[in-house]
């Protein structure tokens, strides 16, 4: 007699057997275990050969999905296919796809992409991931994702105002497709056949605000009549001076310093390049770092790991790059200039002085395609650099002690201190 529902709630395994079986009708029946667990099994026969297939546990299972279960792989049966062997492949083939999940992929592409790469780079590109990949294409196999998905996930992240972003994960994710190709796990990679430009609206270009060469003399003097904090007038001098990026200067430590050689070297973790950048030292940048130290007072601030310019209010941190944006902000540059502009202002003055453009890439660091190249060319133009950094002390000197521009092209005079 076929099952019904009370019949399944009411089922029991009688006291001291393993197991009881409840027939439905067409081979499936329930089997309820001494442990009070309702099984639902489907009996068939398959090239003569009595099999079993396992639908589910009562009452997650109804009695009539149980049913419809059956049912289907009767039709299985039917058309000369083992319902169990076709489970058994559904579930080889899920456990495939699921090793080749595109966040499973991504993880193992960022743990051996972050091995050359700043911490915080590093750290931004895998948090990307996890807030706008992971949660769009993350559970789907690499060898199944096409151009579409990359696109929809992209213009999602666009539609909350997000462009840059959208393009930045986008490159990220052509480039977790080319290790899945390498890697043998996906045979082509969609993404390159997305060009950021016709799924994504056109950007603005945004530079760092800058003031002209012509308007340095007026900076110059403003920042050395600052009335503000002591440190950040130095730390804006020193800006000025050796138009580091910021985030060199505020992190620097006393231990990176030789003022006896003049020179600065900022470690490897803490440059863009990931290669240690060499500094050299103007008379006047040394000078600075002299009266910082007179400023600080106790000497044990001004040595070792101490930081340079520590923040207000917590001294193992940094100083924030806020406040060297709120001094320019007071001094009338909002929106103007920034930190980062001081090496547009000292780039676009040097190669107007006439110096070589190697040399000037050099200094301010920026990163070459090839490394051996790149490590050849700062070692070997470290005279020149030398010169050249004394040389713009000089000028700055020069422009703010006569409030005026100096003609570029001509070497600037030496200026008494």
């Amino acid at each position: 007699m076929p099952l019904t529902d009370p019949a399944c709630k009411n089922a029991k395994c009688p006291e001291g057997r393993a197991f009881q079986r409840f027939s439905d009708a067409g081979g499936l029946y329930l089997e309820v275990t001494k442990t009070g667990a309702k099984l639902w099994r489907w009996k068939y026969r398959f090239t003569g050969k009595e099999k079993r297939l396992a639908i589910g546990m009562y009452p997650e299972v109804s009695l009539k999905a149980a049913r419809e279960a059956r049912d289907a792989a009767r039709a299985q049966l039917a058309a000369g296919i083992d319902p169990s062997g076709a489970k058994q492949e559904r579930k080889r083939a899920g456990l495939a796809a699921a090793e080749t999940a595109f966040e499973l992929i991504a993880r193992q592409w960022w743990n051996d992409w972050k091995a050359n790469k700043a911490e915080r780079s590093a750290s931004y590109v895998i948090t990307r991931l996890e807030s706008d990949a992971f949660p769009a294409i993350g559970t789907k196999p690499v060898n199944e994702l096409i151009a579409p998905d990359f696109v929809r996930m992209a213009k999602a992240i666009e539609a909350r105002g997000a462009a840059d972003i959208a393009r930045r994960v986008l490159q990220t994710c052509g480039q977790v497709m080319r290790y899945a190709v390498a890697h043998g796990l996906a045979d082509r990679n969609p993404v390159a056949d997305v060009k950021p430009g016709d799924v994504l609206r056109a950007r603005r270009q945004v530079n760092f605000a800058r003031i002209e060469v012509a308007e340095l003399p007026e900076l110059l003097r403003k920042i050395e009549a600052y009335a503000g904090s002591p440190y950040t007038r130095l730390a804006l001098k020193l800006m000025a001076l050796t138009f580091v990026r910021t985030g060199e200067l505020i992190g620097a430590r006393w231990q990176e310093f030789d003022l006896v050689a003049g020179e600065w070297r900022i470690p490897t973790e803490r440059t863009k390049s990931r290669r240690e950048h060499l500094v050299p030292l103007a008379s006047q940048t040394v000078e600075v770092l002299r009266t910082l130290q007179q400023v600080r007072g106790e000497p044990e601030r001004c040595k070792g790991a101490a930081l340079l310019f520590p923040g207000e209010r917590d001294h193992e941190k940094p100083m924030s790059n806020g406040t060297l944006l709120m001094a320019l902000d007071r001094m009338g540059y909002r929106g103007r200039m920034t930190g980062h502009g001081f090496r547009g202002v000292a780039s676009t003055a040097l190669n107007e002085m006439g110096y070589r453009p190697d040399v000037i890439e050099a200094q301010l660091a920026h990163v070459e395609e090839n490394r051996v190249r790149a490590a050849y060319n700062h070692a070997r133009y470290s005279e020149e650099r030398r010169e050249l950094m004394q040389s713009w002390a000089d000028y700055c000197d020069a422009v703010r002690q006569s409030g005026q521009v100096i003609p570029l092209r001509s070497r600037p005079a030496q200026v008494a201190a």
